[in-house]
């Protein structure tokens, strides 16, 4: 018999069945009708070609085949219980493998895994530049992108998603305020010639803080040289479709280790 048609589910049946010597019983443990647990056992029977229970006065026998198997599946289902618990085991890992654009890292993630890290001596982190990194190539827990929504992922915002223009003082009063750094999320408004192009964020915000021109950034990026005067907002915040999210695939995001780190994240 191949592998991938042994009848599992009636095999389990077939295991409750025989440690019960009672259909009945056997159906309250799962959660069946005792119809439907002599459906399964008919259907095994009729499977391996053989006769597993018999009726007598005192109730039911196993038959000498249904003994000579009953041993073998039992330590089976056990290996099964070790196989699921072995690849669970990851849930508990203090491991993390994250990828995050540089420049969110440095401006928001940094303290925020430093403060879960005082909580959590054992964690240890491998931070991956590329947030477009593959899941599985990279071997990646989480990552931090700056898009509209999770898509097919699960996901979290960690941030509203607000952007604004900004420039150095210093290019504010040469004038070269007036000229616009572009990239990739956030471009130069329709119309308006950039004097310098960039890939993305990180380059952007540097360019700004060295006095090149005016460029569009998501808040978060720049809140701290707002405040500290190497920025200067040259127009109101704003709300915008693009945030930064914590997104995963669901077997990742349903670890225990991720919820407690989205836990942390989000507080």
């Amino acid at each position: 018999m191949k592998r991938t048609h042994l009848p599992l589910n009636a095999l389990r049946v077939f295991d409750a069945a025989a440690r019960h010597l009672s259909f009945t019983r056997a159906a309250d443990e799962l959660a069946v009708t005792p119809a439907a647990v002599g459906q399964q056992i008919r259907a095994l029977e009729d499977v391996l070609g053989v006769v597993l229970f018999r009726r007598t006065s005192k109730g039911l026998e196993l038959t000498d085949e249904a003994v000579s198997g009953l041993d073998p599946l039992r330590e089976g289902f056990l290996r099964f219980e070790e196989s699921v618990q072995a690849m669970q085991s990851g849930q508990s890992s203090s491991n993390y493998t994250i990828a995050v654009p540089r420049e969110f890292y440095s401006q928001w993630l940094a303290t925020r895994l430093a403060s879960f890290r005082q909580n959590n001596p054992e964690v240890r982190y491998q931070l991956i530049a590329d947030e477009d990194a593959d899941f599985t190539e990279a071997n990646l827990d989480v990552a931090i992108r700056l898009v509209e929504g999770p898509g097919e992922l699960e996901g979290v915002q960690l941030a509203p998603g607000r952007r604004v223009t900004v420039a150095a003082p210093g290019a504010i009063a040469s004038g070269a305020a007036d000229g616009w750094i572009s990239w990739p999320a956030f471009p130069a408004p329709e119309g308006t010639d950039a004097l310098l192009q960039v890939g993305n964020a990180g380059q952007a915000l540097s360019s700004a803080l060295a006095g090149l021109g005016r460029t569009i950034m998501p808040f978060p990026l720049v809140a701290e040289a707002l405040e500290n005067g190497r920025l200067i907002k040259l127009a109101e915040e704003e709300d915008c479709r693009r945030a930064y999210w914590l997104i995963a695939p669901r077997p990742q995001w349903r670890q225990k280790k991720v919820k407690a780190l989205v836990e942390h994240l989000t507080q």
